[in-house]
């Protein structure tokens, strides 16, 4: 992933503020430490921070059309490049960036172009002859985006918000699937596919339908001319992208500039039930597999960097970032660029643990909805940001758009759980791939239990986290929370702690306004919390939260405080930055 800034008709057009644009995309630079570029037009500003996985030789942003009319600062992968190209013959191409081709569609169809584009993206694009602009984010918002407005009437574009925070008078998430034109000064949707109305679908689910639409998607992502991976946790969805990428890698491109074998990725707390499925998957498709390591102290001693790179306070977020970020560095550090994730599938197939309770299809399939639609807020956030932090690029097969029409067009009876007929959550997915002449995975692995990312690493985990924060929020600071942080309180001091690192990162009001809330039990929305009147009470976002369907719930008796985890004296509200030295070898994180 790439990082990229735009100031749009500012008042000032001096030296000074160039050095001031320039200044703000460096804090950037972590998304993508290949190359930095900037155009100036005018008030205009243009700049880029580049990661190179498509032609590093010689795909530089910003892009330009022939005569450079057209500027454009990109942040994505568009899948579909190679065949667009083919559709605009009259055009000259400067580049063999896969983003160069969305200055020439402008060209063609003006910002009608969007939905042509098969990939994930964030651009920003100048037209210079009328001076108009217009930015666009993809469709479930896989690349993070913000948008900002200054005082003197300018229009700030950021990958990041740490990209503009200090210089907006109010800033907010840009929506995914929506484009904004500086013609209109508003926000359209140009994402609009069947399931997005909530209503319900009736397509009879096909399991070899589903497999297709999703091999195409993982097969499309293999477009890269750098070294890659995938991250390999053991459960279903990561073993099933793992799987369906060895099938294939053999006839691509990649294969044959970095060789046929496949590179898997896992981290987790020593003993943890991701490490074991993950060695188990590997060792039964023939990936080179890596384990990394963390301790629970490792993982507490990383959380402020993990809020600085998220931006965010959310309790869910954080806990499944820090293993992600931890590992993220050390897969960049063998060389590796980017990697194939399986982020996606549980909102899609009404995955998390709660599905159980839904009490019937109409409400199962909104609830879906529901959480695709908030994804840019939750795992698209963590996945890109946590993997971003390092300069890797985190790609998501689950989430290509053609896959979603296809998953969300089935009648929502076949995803509905059914213990009495032996359908565990997720069931038509594992169905679709369940191939007895030529197996996919094993058995077992095919029809694992659901383990949140934050659990899967390792049950201490979350255990560890919890008990730090009570060491560091007192009572007494609980009873205040209310007047303390009025919007979106915290309720735990777990909660309570991360908001205090948050703010003291990110103190604009603007900025918690960005996060997400309210009540959620097992990852659930809040609505779905109606589902079952025990869960009221329960309010906590792991999958052990989720009393009578985990087999590993928590007891609500009894909470385990890991004794290993020192006391020590670090504070969240201090204001002095820090190193931090972490336990596993040769990893320094600094913030």
């Amino acid at each position: 992933m790439c990082g990229i800034l735009a100031v749009l008709g500012c008042a000032d057009d001096s030296q000074a503020k160039r050095v001031r644009v320039l200044e703000l995309s460096r804090r950037l630079k972590h998304r993508g430490p290949d190359w930095s570029g900037l155009h100036q037009f005018g008030d205009c500003f243009l700049s880029h921070q580049r990661l190179a996985i498509i032609d590093p030789a010689s795909g530089d942003q910003p892009l330009y059309n022939e005569d450079k009319s057209i500027i454009v600062t990109v942040n994505g992968e568009i899948y579909n490049h190679e065949e667009l190209r083919k559709k605009l013959p009259n055009h000259k191409f400067r580049t063999g960036s896969d983003c160069e081709v969305i200055a020439h569609l402008y060209e063609e169809h003006g910002e009608g172009f969007v939905d042509l584009l098969d990939g994930i993206f964030s651009f920003v694009l100048l037209d210079t002859r009328d001076r108009s602009s217009i930015v666009a984010r993809d469709a479930i918002g896989v690349t993070p985006l913000y948008i900002g407005w200054g005082l003197d009437g300018s229009v700030w574009i950021s990958s990041e918000m740490k990209g503009l925070n200090d210089d907006c008078e109010h800033f907010e998430i840009f929506p995914p699937g929506h484009l904004f034109s500086s013609k209109e000064a508003a926000f359209k949707r140009w994402y609009n596919p069947p399931w997005y109305t909530e209503s319900i679908p009736s397509t009879p689910y096909d399991p070899l339908t589903l497999r297709k639409a999703f091999e195409k998607a993982v097969i499309k992502r293999l477009m890269t001319d750098v070294p890659f991976g995938v991250l390999l946790s053991g459960g279903l969805d990561s073993s099933l992208v793992a799987a369906v990428t060895i099938r294939h890698l053999a006839e691509t491109k990649a294969a044959k500039q970095w060789g046929p074998k496949l590179h898997s990725f896992c981290v987790g707390l020593e003993g943890s039930p991701d490490l074991k499925a993950a060695k188990e998957v590997a060792d039964y498709l023939g990936t080179v597999h890596q384990e990394f390591h963390f301790t629970v102290q490792d993982g507490i001693d990383a959380i402020e960097d993990v809020i600085y790179h998220t931006e965010t306070y959310d309790v869910t977020t954080i806990r499944a970032s820090t293993p992600m970020f931890l590992m993220s560095r050390k897969i960049k550090a063998l060389g590796v660029k980017m990697v194939i994730s399986g982020e996606g599938s549980d909102e899609i197939f009404g995955g998390y643990l709660y599905f159980h309770k839904a009490p019937n299809k109409e409400e199962f399939h909104r609830e879906t909805c529901r959480k695709i639609k908030a994804l840019d807020q939750y795992d698209c956030l963590r996945a890109n940001k946590a993997t971003s932090a390092w300069g890797l690029e985190a790609r998501v097969p689950f989430l290509d758009k053609e896959f979603i029409n296809v998953a969300m067009s089935i009648d929502p009876e076949s995803k509905m759980i059914q213990r009495d007929l032996g359908r565990i959550e997720k069931w038509v997915l594992r169905k679709a791939f369940d191939d007895e002449e030529n197996p996919y995975l094993p058995k077992h692995i095919l029809y694992r239990q659901k383990e949140q990312f934050s659990d899967g690493v390792g049950y201490s985990w979350i255990d560890g986290l919890k008990a730090h924060a009570e060491l560091h929020v007192t009572d007494r600071m609980m009873l205040n929370a209310k007047k303390i942080y009025p919007h979106h309180t915290p309720t735990t001091k777990e909660a309570y702690y991360y908001r205090m690192i948050f703010e003291r990162f990110f103190p604009q009001n603007s900025a918690k306004l960005t996060v997400p809330g309210g009540p959620s039990v097992a990852c659930s929305t809040a609505k779905a919390i109606e589902w079952d009147a025990q869960w009221s009470g329960n309010l906590d976002p792991s999958g052990r939260a989720a009393l009578g369907v985990h087999e590993s719930a928590y007891d609500p008796h009894q909470q385990k405080i890991p004794a290993s985890i020192s006391i020590g004296n670090g504070s969240a509200t201090s204001k002095k930055q820090r190193i931090i030295e972490v336990a596993t070898p040769s990893v320094t994180i600094q913030s």
